[in-house]
């Protein structure tokens, strides 16, 4: 019998005011969408703007008795403070992804870095960082579809969807072919 692995836990980390919230909120309505269950959680410092962020997601076809991440199955980070902190869970092959444009470290893998605010910029929007990042997550691991991501965008903001939707679709063309495995994280060391 197939061992089950239907249960991801995801942490995405940053600073304030970049999205990070809104972007697990749009995850966990697309795995919604996906008919899966979802349990949302964030934490962020005094500082709406500037402090350390961070939002968790776990998503699971099945209930979810435990409500707080115990291993994640990714990592976002979109800032030093975020990458500094939660490197630790590279050590325990977390794949971790971090935007490179606001980065000075560059672990090894399984730390994958790519320039999110960059292209945000390129593309018009620097503050749509968060959306191009989901993306890729979507993406380079397949915890939810593109699609999905794309109909929870278009449940929120209806007609003005299009550009939000645009830089989920930019995000996803950053993503190598095929989608990585995601192993699940073993909480031992």
């Amino acid at each position: 019998m197939k061992p089950y692995n239907d249960h991801r836990e995801l942490l995405l980390a940053g600073s304030g005011g970049q999205g990070l919230i809104l972007a697990a909120v749009l995850l966990a309505e697309a795995a919604i969408l996906e008919d899966k269950r979802v349990v949302q959680t964030q934490s962020y410092g005094i500082a709406t703007r500037g402090g350390l962020s961070t939002a968790e997601l776990i998503i699971d076809s099945r209930e979810i008795l435990f409500q707080q991440i115990e291993c994640p199955d990714v990592v976002l980070a979109l800032t030093d403070e975020a990458l500094k902190r939660y490197a630790i869970w590279a050590k325990r092959g977390v794949p971790i992804y971090y935007d490179t444009t606001l980065t000075e470290l560059r672990p090894d893998p399984p730390c994958f870095g790519y320039p999110f605010t960059k292209v945000a910029g390129e593309l018009g929007n620097e503050r749509s960082v968060n959306l191009l990042a989901i993306g890729l997550l979507a993406a380079r691991t397949g915890v939810v579809h593109i699609e999905s991501l794309k109909a929870a965008i278009r449940n929120r903001w209806g007609k003005r969807s299009a550009a939000n939707e645009r830089m989920v679709e930019a995000g996803a063309d950053l993503a190598p072919d095929p989608p990585m495995d995601i192993t699940p994280c073993s909480s031992n060391f």
